[in-house]
């Protein structure tokens, strides 16, 4: 690993000029690093390059002379220290594929997206390594917390954490990545911060969907609550450590999506409550709403190792099965009655 000091000696690239993929791009070049940005629409990337601007995903936002965007994705990630990936969840393994032969052996791998994925019920770094096993599994990592991409953007105060089984690999990106409005805190636990940033979609949908019925704020603070339970019910199952979601990457992420107007989560819940159609919904949105895939992969695999997530499952009857929003509600309401703690 290069000095991350010397800004000129480390050779980045950005897979990804979604909001997210775009800001992270621009906070890496203001810090001065050469940053290379995969862009898919042709359009897009010519409104980096002439016009300094993502006017589609990050409008009103002038980007860093240090981003040079490209079509040719093989050219971003070739020959390079660090590759962030931030595609949606549903097009990773085809990302990933198409990297496959361009990756230098020596090169950190960062995802900072957000999901689990239908068929597989992988995460998005399990995605990563499938697809890539000549990487080192050392080299992988994964970046998550509260951070909605226009705050980023605007400089705003923001906290998020790095997750590498490597805690060298994890310092480098938390050095990387840091500025005095960007402050990254380092994490052994991957899977429990993929699981907290994938699961909060969910509950946001839910909170969304509450909002959206004209619900108070004491069923707000009881759905953020209870989805945290079942966030950790499933992180535990599958090896997590449940400090993790405690944390920036688990309560931190869940409350902001949950609360966020700017979620696209919790917005796409708001009108389903109001009383719209998710097919309508959809094409009316022009960027990705992770938990709407995410919704299904947490259903199926919960159901597959007997997990109890009685508000994801809601989620998933409202999203494909045409449950009332309404109906939904009584039903978790008038649940057997519980104790609160889980056993574990």
């Amino acid at each position: 690993m290069k000095n991350i000091i010397d800004v000129s000696a480390v050779k980045v690239g950005v897979v990804g000029a979604g909001s997210w993929g775009t800001a992270l791009a621009d906070l890496l070049g203001l810090k001065g690093f050469k940053v290379d940005l995969w862009v898919f629409e042709k359009e897009v990337k010519r409104q980096i390059q002439d016009d300094r601007e993502n006017k589609v995903f990050l409008p009103g936002f002038p980007l860093s002379n240090n981003i040079s965007p490209s079509n040719d994705i093989s050219e971003v990630v070739s020959k390079k220290d660090l590759v962030l990936i931030v595609v949606p969840s549903h097009v990773m393994r085809e990302t990933a594929h198409e990297i496959r032969g361009h990756i230098s052996p020596g090169t950190i791998l960062v995802s900072a997206s957000k999901g689990i994925e239908n068929k597989t019920h992988l995460t998005m770094s399990g995605v990563l390594k499938e697809t890539l096993p000549e990487i080192d599994e050392n080299f992988f990592a994964v970046l998550s917390g509260p951070s909605f991409a226009r705050e980023v953007a605007n400089k705003f105060p923001t906290v998020i954490a790095v997750a590498s089984k490597d805690q060298k690999v994890a310092d480098y990106i938390q050095r990387l990545f840091a500025t005095p409005y960007f402050r990254v805190y380092t994490n052994n636990d991957m899977i429990g911060l993929e699981l907290g940033g994938a699961v909060k979609n969910v509950i946001a949908i839910a909170a969304g969907i509450m909002d959206g019925l004209g619900l108070g704020l004491n069923t707000r603070a009881a759905l953020i609550t209870r989805g945290l339970t079942e966030m950790r019910r499933l992180g535990l199952e599958l090896g997590a450590n449940p400090r993790t979601f405690a944390g920036i990457g688990g309560v931190g992420d869940l409350v902001l999506t949950c609360t966020g107007d700017i979620s696209r989560n919790h917005s796409v819940g708001k009108k389903i409550g109001e009383g719209m159609k998710l097919k309508e919904i959809l094409s009316e949105m022009q960027m990705v709403a992770e938990g709407v895939k995410t919704a299904k992969s947490v259903y199926n695999l919960s159901r597959k190792l007997g997990i109890e997530m009685p508000i994801s499952h809601e989620v998933y009857h409202v999203l494909y099965e045409n449950v009332s929003p309404k109906d939904a509600v009584h039903r978790l309401m008038t649940r057997d009655l519980k104790q609160e703690l889980d056993v574990k």
